[in-house]
């Protein structure tokens, strides 16, 4: 059985942090008996994303690098889609570039695809809350509660928390539902999730260990508007049949 997996980090202005991170996925692949890909996907940087991401692979070993660099910022969805479609391994995952749930992770969102049980696993902050070591802020926090119900309501899916920046895939199933999809920001994880739930996937939410990092992209204010205005978008998608393409094939 081919055991191999790749690894993708989406990162648009994260040469501050980029490079801890990195350092610290490749310390944990190197030290894992399978083969491993990690793909660090500059999102049109102006910062030295790219650069941070380059020296670091310098010190890879037996673990696979490859940036990929967009010439102008697309956004996180398609960013991660580029790293998903460009994967080499049957199972790929994505992590935030700041770890907020640590790389140390990865076995629980593997595991469950590996032995058949899932075809996409995703980690999740509400399944187990004790696994919560730092935080949001409160309205930070409470943001994503109502975001959560509004998403609950308008797909039907009854997933506790659809934004957790962990999610591992088996590529044979998943993807003509990454290349099918239309999102390309912050609204992209709850489209994926919601395209493999119509295609009839099998779906696993697990409770992974998580902490609050300060420096988000994400504006709460700015950020939850766009965000529920991709949700709308989502529903009217999946109503007009902009997605039949993925789930007739």
């Amino acid at each position: 059985m081919n055991n191999s997996f790749s690894v993708v980090i989406p990162a648009y202005n994260e040469a501050q942090r980029l490079g801890h991170s990195v350092a610290e996925v490749l310390n944990y692949l190197e030290s894992l008996p399978e083969h491993s890909e990690l793909i660090v996907v500059d999102d049109g940087s102006t910062d030295e994303t790219a650069s941070v991401a380059a020296k670091c692979f310098e010190a890879a070993r037996q673990v696979s690098t490859r940036l990929i660099r967009l010439e102008r910022n697309r956004g996180k969805g398609f960013a991660v889609r580029a790293g998903l479609l460009a994967a080499q391994a049957p199972v790929a995952l994505f992590s935030d570039a700041d770890l907020s749930t640590p790389i140390t992770e990865t076995p629980k969102v593997l595991g469950p695809i590996r032995d058949g049980r899932a075809d996409l696993v995703f980690g999740s902050r509400n399944c187990d809350r004790t696994l919560i070591g730092v935080h949001q802020p409160w309205r930070r926090e409470q943001s994503g509660r109502i975001f959560n119900l509004i998403v609950r309501l308008a797909t039907r899916m009854p997933f506790r928390d659809t934004q957790c920046g962990f999610k591992a895939f088996r590529m044979a199933s998943c993807r003509p539902i990454i290349k099918a999809a239309l999102i390309d920001r912050f609204g992209f994880d709850v489209e994926l999730l919601y395209l493999a739930h119509l295609a009839g996937l099998s779906l696993l939410e697990q409770a992974v260990r998580w902490d609050h990092n300060d420096g988000s992209k994400v504006g709460l204010l700015r950020d939850s508007w766009r965000m529920l205005t991709e949700v709308h978008t989502i529903r009217r998608n999946a109503l007009t049949r902009r997605y039949d393409s993925v789930l007739h094939a």
